[in-house]
């Protein structure tokens, strides 16, 4: 049986209609059952479009089966995604998890699928992502042998994961305090990108609302990992600034993909390669300003 997919809708009726759209397009989207998480307004200026995205989702049809929440307040998507994603946990044991934003390749789901089946009893396997950044932003060596990659980072772009796996993250944060006074405990959270424990410390401080950073700390704690594709099989079209979380930005943003690709040489889940360690951290680390606007900037004040 396939893995149940969850959809996380808020209100970008257009954004939603081409995650859907591009989902159907993949050969399992007929044997897979769809879950949808529809968040209320938060303001009411939302109210409309919340209403235009609903009123499409009930309209859905060419998958297993169906089946929608409509929350009747505002959840925040993090709440949202932790609540929705633990019930259809509790329920199939796994899950593939999309936001509204999300155009998936063709062989998307039977990539997850494969996935999800190959590394559930790899004990260094954490969660399975579908996105990888653009081959200007991270390129993988040529004589890199595997379809897919292991990473110290989750990915909030595409994932899947168990539900075994999914009960080990404490969304309380009850490590924190004793997290920051372990200077090299930082450093080995921070493989992941730099900015890993900044992100941690504004999530604890009400800063962000994050699933996010939360899911990444418990593959470190757990000493699990991520796995991605070498290849993308997702691009976020929601750079368009139309999103809660959303913002331009070029570096991770896919103009196309592969219909063709279907990753199927997995790599086990900790063998990490040096070169694409540094390559996926380095795309994480802001670009430096360039000589000429650093002069710039100072002459200007």
């Amino acid at each position: 049986m396939n893995a149940p997919i969850t959809l996380f809708v808020y209100n970008r009726p257009v954004h939603t209609r081409r995650t859907v759209e591009a989902l159907l397009k993949n050969g399992l989207a007929t044997e897979s059952d769809l879950f949808i998480f529809s968040d209320a307004p938060k303001r009411p200026e939302a109210a409309n479009s919340v209403r235009e995205v609903r009123d499409y989702i009930r309209t859905i049809a060419g998958f297993r089966s169906v089946s929608i929440v409509e929350r009747d307040k505002n959840w925040g998507l993090a709440n949202s995604i932790i609540d929705g994603v633990t019930s259809v946990m509790n329920q199939y044991g796994r899950s593939i998890v999309l936001e509204d934003d999300l155009v998936t390749a063709p062989h998307f789901l039977e990539y997850m699928n494969a996935a999800l089946r190959h590394y559930e009893s790899d004990p260094k396997a954490f969660s399975i992502a579908a996105y990888n950044f653009p081959e200007q932003t991270m390129s993988i060596p040529d004589d890199y042998a595997w379809d897919t990659y292991s990473s110290f980072r989750c990915c909030s772009t595409g994932w899947a994961t168990w539900l075994d796996r999914w009960k080990r993250v404490d969304w309380s944060m009850d490590y924190y305090e004793a997290f920051m006074r372990d200077r090299h405990a930082q450093e080995l959270f921070n493989r992941g990108g730099p900015e890993m424990t900044q992100l941690l410390t504004m999530q604890r401080k009400g800063k962000i609302d994050s699933w996010a950073i939360r899911f990444c700390y418990a593959h470190y704690a757990n000493e699990m990992f991520c796995v991605y594709p070498v290849k993308s099989l997702i691009m976020n079209v929601g750079f368009d600034n139309s999103g809660t979380h959303s913002g331009v930005d070029p570096r991770r943003e896919h103009m196309a993909l592969d219909s063709e690709w279907n990753p199927s040489l997995f790599c086990p889940a900790d063998a990490f390669d040096e070169r694409i360690v540094r390559g996926f951290f380095d795309a994480f680390t802001p670009p430096k300003r360039s000589l000429v606007s650093r002069i710039l900037r100072r002459l200007t004040g």
